[in-house]
């Protein structure tokens, strides 16, 4: 996510990454691993898989773990940082998970045959951020209870959104590029990577700044102040995007880049014609939208006060995906009004047999599994099978489906559940192909 709406993001400051013997080792050791993996001619046939997919012309389902609940996952000391400089510890991080998962639960993964350097991008922000009272039943969880505090009571408050400015550290950037390419030299190389997909939801900050219920009514009760407020955060990411454009920072996404509240962004026709490598834009990417807030406003309300707003973001991108935790079986008239719309995100509070008879071949349904059936005692192998079986079986072999499980917010200390999940759902993939 670009965006952080519980915090402004101090801006990065340049300097020298300077890593003892010990660090550099642990690293190289974690690049080789990467680099093996990479090199399984199963990833080329995994990114066919998902480009056949995205093209609509899928040949199986396709399966992906995220959002996962890492501090209940460690192992045998597989996710143990070892790494004492900050920065390290970071990059050790973000390769001990793509080893464990690939290890424990691929599905259908996809490991780069280089590691990435992400540019130092720093953006202001929205100029507000969500005041909370927040409760913990895991005080190593990131998922807790949150209580929004109003900030948006009058339309004035409206101002209290500012529009954000982009700026690229150059030289932070650079810093970590050559510490990278100094570690995995002669075993992996390194690819500086800039903003890729974008987290594109006003509807998310808003209420966490409104408050949900006052929100709600005020789609009733004044409705001009929430159109302005929509249309002022809609400019506040058109304003950012443009700064992504002007300052050269945006990267491809139609790979294994997570697209929506989904899976891979592998597509044929992506970047397409109008491209140029060393200057990509948006229109050779992936765009993204939800309105997870709207789950039980009616479809004509969701398209006046969400997705018409949107249509200014959504008409900019290659290809788009609508939708998270919203259900969205009663609103496929509205969708097809995107014109780029190609994925649509099916989250267990919807109607089956109407999103599937709604949606048919036309789109790719990016079925959610619900992730409660981790929580406390409720595990059963023969219940995981179940809830995909009957999802698969009421498509009949006819629909583009990938298999997300996400939102996980606890497997109860049993991580072995999301490895089991995880053999369940890709044997009943390939049961399912087409």
């Amino acid at each position: 996510m670009l965006h952080d709406p519980s915090h402004h993001t101090m801006p990065p400051v340049a300097k020298e990454i300077i890593l003892n013997k010990k660090d550099i080792e642990i690293l190289r050791r974690l690049g080789a691993k990467i680099a093996e993996i990479a090199s399984l001619p199963i990833h080329k046939e995994k990114a066919d898989l998902w480009t056949k997919l995205n093209d609509l012309n899928s040949s199986k389902p396709m399966v992906w773990i995220n959002e996962i609940p890492w501090h209940e996952m460690n192992v045998n000391d597989e996710l143990t940082l070892l790494c004492e400089h900050e920065w390290a510890r970071d990059l050790e991080d973000t390769l001990r998970k793509t080893i464990y998962k690939w290890n424990h639960m691929p599905g259908d993964m996809i490991v780069n045959p280089y590691i990435e350097c992400p540019l130092v991008i720093h953006s202001t922000d929205f100029g507000i951020k969500e005041e909370t009272d927040v409760v913990k039943t895991d005080e190593d969880s990131e998922i807790y209870s949150r209580h929004f505090k109003i900030q948006i009571k009058e339309p004035a408050d409206i101002e209290k959104i500012k529009l954000p400015k982009i700026t690229h550290n150059e030289k932070a950037t650079e810093y970590a590029y050559q510490a990278m390419c100094n570690i995995f030299e002669g075993i992996i190389p390194v690819k500086k990577v800039g903003q890729t997909h974008i987290w594109f939801t006003p509807w998310d900050y808003l209420i966490r700044w409104w408050g949900v219920q006052e929100a709600m009514m005020d789609l009733v009760m004044r409705p001009n102040m929430v159109h302005d407020a929509v249309d002022k955060m809609v400019d506040a990411w058109m304003i950012e995007l443009d700064q992504f454009i002007e300052q050269n920072l945006l990267s491809l996404d139609c790979n294994n880049t997570r697209i929506g509240s989904g899976g891979y962004g592998y597509i044929s026709d992506l970047p397409g014609k109008n491209y140029d490598p060393d200057y990509i834009k948006p229109h050779n990417m992936w765009g993204c939208s939800n309105a997870q807030i709207f789950s039980e406003v009616s479809p004509s309300m969701h398209w006046e006060f969400a997705i018409e707003h949107d249509m200014r973001w959504l008409k900019r991108w290659g290809h788009t995906y609508y939708g998270c935790c919203e259900p969205l079986d009663r609103k496929m008239d509205i969708l097809r009004k995107i014109p780029n719309l190609r994925k649509i995100s099916v989250s267990p509070w919807c109607n089956i047999e109407r999103i599937i008879n709604n949606v048919q071949r036309d789109y790719v349904m990016s079925r959610k599994v619900n992730p409660a059936i981790f929580v406390d005692n409720n595990w059963s192998e023969k219940q995981a099978e179940k809830e995909i079986r009957e999802f698969m079986d009421m498509t009949e072999r006819k629909c583009h489906v990938e298999l997300i499980m996400k939102d996980i917010s606890t497997v109860n200390y049993h991580p072995e559940r999301l490895w089991k999940w995880e053999k369940i759902a890709m044997k009943l993939a390939e049961e399912y192909c087409n």
